[in-house]
């Protein structure tokens, strides 16, 4: 019989792309990993990992054997779902993570909100970037994941995971405090803060800017939105900001009349297929409703 556990470290290393990874996100060592996938090779009586260059790939029979640990995984995830909704109360432990904005802005509202509430529920929470977010959420190290996307870019969601839209939030251009003239050629002239290199974010602020004729002078990058919105308040440099933080910073700012937008990022709330119906995943889903609906942040209105 091939054993549920050893699926789990061959799904690790499919989602991880390399064994000494896996091993790494699961506190393993790489001697560890590779015994035990040595053995589930021998419950299989097929090969599982075949040597390419330094590294290994999984063979067609493994990845066979991961689409099925998928389906064993899903299966727990609605037994474990409900387990919970059968209890009177919501509790046990909840695994949150989201991206820098809405970590700064709301997400201590959200815990704060849960412990009232829910005083049996144990919020444990960090930051993440999307990309991370998503493998830690399918390796089963969170529970829950808010992540941005924005307009024109690719927000693939697998199919063994749920995701909610929670708000649409609108994205403008704000040119640098003390900033002459609001023209096409005055844009041109200045300098851009942005995300770094390769983030969706970043790209969508070069198509934007090219739609409109011109290549923005990227001077300065960062993962950091508030930092973004500093530079402009110091007459530094120009950026699309979401109003979710402006908004939610009391900044005091003036969109681009020039790059006016009317596009908007929205924000997701994801969770493991079957995990929807989890109480502590509907009252996670529900306090973030709340505090996004709140007068104190933008409800995705213009």
């Amino acid at each position: 019989m091939l054993d549920v556990h050893r699926l789990v470290l061959l799904r690790e290393v499919h989602l991880r792309g390399s064994i000494t990874a896996a091993a790494r996100a699961l506190s393993y060592t790489h001697s560890a990993v590779s015994q035990q996938l040595s053995l589930l090779e021998k419950e299989a009586g097929v090969p599982l990992l075949e040597r390419v260059g330094r590294g290994v790939r999984l063979t067609p029979a493994a990845e066979v054997l991961v689409d099925h640990a998928n389906g064993i995984l899903t299966i727990l995830e609605h037994a474990e779902t409900d387990l919970a909704s059968s209890l009177s109360q919501v509790r046990g432990t909840l695994r949150l993570a989201a991206f820098t904005t809405i970590s700064r802005n709301v997400v201590p509202h959200v815990i704060s909100a849960l412990g009232r509430e829910h005083p049996g529920l144990d919020v444990r929470f960090k930051q993440v970037e999307p990309e991370q977010g998503l493998l830690l959420l399918s390796s089963r190290r969170l529970d829950v994941l808010v992540v941005d996307s924005y307009p024109g870019t690719s927000q693939v969601v697998p199919d063994e995971l749920h995701a909610d839209l929670l708000m649409d939030d609108p994205v403008r251009a704000y040119q640098p405090v003390g900033a002459e003239g609001s023209t096409l050629e005055g844009l041109r002239r200045l300098r851009w803060v942005v995300e770094p290199s390769g983030s969706e974010a970043r790209e969508w602020v070069r198509r934007v800017c090219r739609e409109h004729g011109f290549e923005p002078d990227i001077a300065y990058e960062s993962a950091d939105l508030l930092f973004h919105l500093r530079m402009v308040e110091s007459g530094l440099a120009a950026a699309f900001l979401p109003d979710l933080l402006v908004r939610g910073e009391g900044a005091q700012l003036t969109p681009s009349a020039v790059l006016g937008t009317q596009q908007r990022r929205q924000i997701w709330l994801i969770c493991r297929a079957g995990a929807e119906r989890r109480p502590a995943v509907q009252a996670c889903r529900d306090a973030f409703m709340l505090q996004l609906e709140s007068p104190g942040f933008p409800s995705g209105s213009s």
